[in-house]
C-alpha cells in the first residue's frame, strides 16, 4: 500500500489532495502518515480519523489540548509547533504534499527530501527562498520534486520527452487576479475584501491577494528559473482572463505547447499524485464551441510592480529570494490587517530589499538553510520598519 503524508492538509491545496485521495479509495488505498494544518485542529481531527492517519499535527502548540480531545480514543498520535511538524516529515512515506503556506513549509520539505521522498511541492516559497539548496538536496538524496502550481504543472507536462535544450521560451499565464480592470488611481484604496473576489480560482486568502497584486506571478517567475533552470530572460508573463491555458512552453522551432484545462488546483495535485500514469480525475472538460475565444494583454509594470521586482531578485540571486519572500508576507500581514493600501505592498517590498542590500552581501553560490531563515528573519524586521516609516510619512510625523 502507498503511503502519504499531507503538510498543510486543512489550506485549499490540502482540501483538494484530501478529496482525491477519498475519491481513489482513502484508508482502503493509502496509509496515510502524516497531516498538519494551522489553528482550524476539528477539520485537522476530521480528516485524520477518515484517513486513519498514524499523526496529527497543528502548527499552533496552543491547539494541542483541543487537537488532543478530538482525536481521543481513535489511535492517532497527535503533536503541536514547527519542530513537531519537521519531525512529521522524517516519518516514512513515498509521497509528500508540501502544502504549507509561507517560509513554513521550507523545513519539513526538505526533511522529506533528505529521506528520498517524492516532494509534490505546491509551496512555491521554498524554491524561491531556497531553489538551489532544495534541488541539490533531491539530487543527493535521490528525491524527486513534481510541481504542483498548475502553471509549474503545466510547462513540466508540456515538456514530457523534450529536450531543455530546446527550450526557447516558457509563457506564465496569469488571470490578473480580481483588480485586473481597475482603474490605476482607485487600486490604493482597495480593500481586502475586493482583493479576494478572484473571478476564476477558489484559493486561501493569502494566494489570492498575492493574485491581484500579481506577488504570487513573480514568485512563479522565480520558481521557473529554479525548477527548470533556464534564464531569466526566457520566462513571460503574459495576462490571459480566462485562466484556461495554464502556461505554455515555446521551442526552438517556433512551436509552442499550451496546456489547458478547467481552473481546477485538482489536475495538477492528481497528476503529481498518480505521476507518471494518468487517472480518471474529477474535473470539468472544456467545451471548446462554447468558450470560442481567449484573450490576452501584457501585463502593465506600473499596476505590477511585484514582477518588475522579481527580475532584480533572479538577477542578484543567492539570499535574494528569500529576502523578496520574507518582506512579500510582512507586507501582506500588514495590508490584512489594515495598516497600508494595497499598492503600499510593493513599496514595502522594493524598500525592504534597498535595505539589505546595504545591510549585507544577498549575492552568494553557498547558501545553508540557516543563511535562509537569517535571511528571513531580518527581511521580516525591515519590512515592518518600512510600514512604520510608511505610516509616519502618511501622517505627517
Amino acid at each position: 500500500m502507498r503511503s502519504i503524508s499531507i503538510f498543510g492538509a486543512t489550506g485549499s491545496i490540502g482540501e483538494s489532495t484530501y478529496d482525491l485521495i477519498l475519491r481513489a479509495g482513502g484508508a482502503e488505498a493509502f496509509r496515510t502518515v502524516a497531516l498538519t494544518g494551522g489553528r482550524n485542529v476539528a477539520r485537522l481531527a476530521e480528516m485524520a480519523r477518515t484517513l486513519r492517519a498514524d499523526v496529527a499535527v497543528c502548527a499552533d502548540e496552543q491547539s494541542l489540548p483541543a487537537l488532543r480531545d478530538a482525536l481521543a480514543g481513535s489511535g492517532v498520535a497527535v503533536a503541536a509547533g514547527d519542530s513537531a511538524i519537521a519531525e512529521a516529515a522524517d516519518r516514512p512515506a513515498d509521497w509528500v504534499m508540501s502544502a504549507i503556506v509561507g517560509a513554513a513549509g521550507l523545513v519539513p520539505g526538505l526533511r522529506a527530501l533528505r529521506h528520498g521522498r517524492t516532494l509534490a511541492l505546491a509551496n512555491k516559497e521554498s524554491l524561491v527562498t531556497a531553489g538551489p539548496l532544495l534541488m541539490a538536496e533531491a539530487a543527493r538524496y535521490g528525491a524527486r520534486i513534481l510541481p504542483v502550481d498548475s502553471e509549474h504543472s503545466a510547462i513540466f507536462q508540456a515538456m514530457a520527452g523534450e529536450d531543455i535544450a530546446a527550450v526557447e521560451r516558457i509563457i506564465l499565464t496569469a488571470s490578473g487576479g480580481a483588480l485586473r480592470d481597475w482603474p490605476m488611481e482607485k487600486l490604493a484604496r482597495a480593500t481586502v475584501a475586493e482583493a479576494l473576489a478572484h473571478p476564476n480560482w477558489a484559493m486561501g486568502q493569502r494566494i489570492t491577494i498575492d493574485s491581484a497584486s500579481m506577488f504570487n506571478k513573480a514568485l512563479e517567475v522565480i520558481e521557473t528559473r529554479e525548477y527548470f533552470d533556464v534564464r531569466p530572460d526566457q520566462i513571460e508573463v503574459i495576462i490571459h482572463p480566462e485562466s484556461l491555458i495554464h502556461s505554455m512552453v515555446g521551442f526552438r522551432d517556433g512551436a509552442i505547447m499550451a496546456h489547458m484545462g478547467a481552473p481546477d488546483m485538482r489536475h495538477s495535485i492528481g497528476y503529481a499524485l498518480n505521476w507518471p500514469q494518468r487517472q480518471d480525475l474529477p474535473v470539468a472538460r472544456l467545451d471548446l464551441a462554447k468558450i470560442a475565444s481567449m484573450t490576452f494583454r501584457a501585463p502593465d509594470l506600473a499596476r505590477y510592480p511585484a514582477l518588475r521586482l522579481c527580475r532584480d531578485v533572479m538577477q542578484t540571486r543567492g539570499l535574494a529570494g528569500a529576502a523578496f519572500n520574507a518582506a512579500k508576507e510582512r507586507a501582506l500581514d500588514h495590508f490584512l490587517a489594515g495598516a497600508i493600501g494595497f499598492m503600499d505592498m510593493g513599496h514595502v517590498v522594493e524598500d525592504t530589499l534597498a535595505r539589505l542590500l546595504s545591510d549585507m552581501r544577498l549575492e552568494t553560490d553557498a547558501m545553508t538553510l540557516e543563511d535562509i531563515l537569517g535571511t528571513d528573519h531580518l527581511a521580516r524586521r525591515r519590512a515592518d520598519e518600512s510600514v512604520q516609516a510608511l505610516a509616519k510619512g502618511k501622517s505627517g510625523v
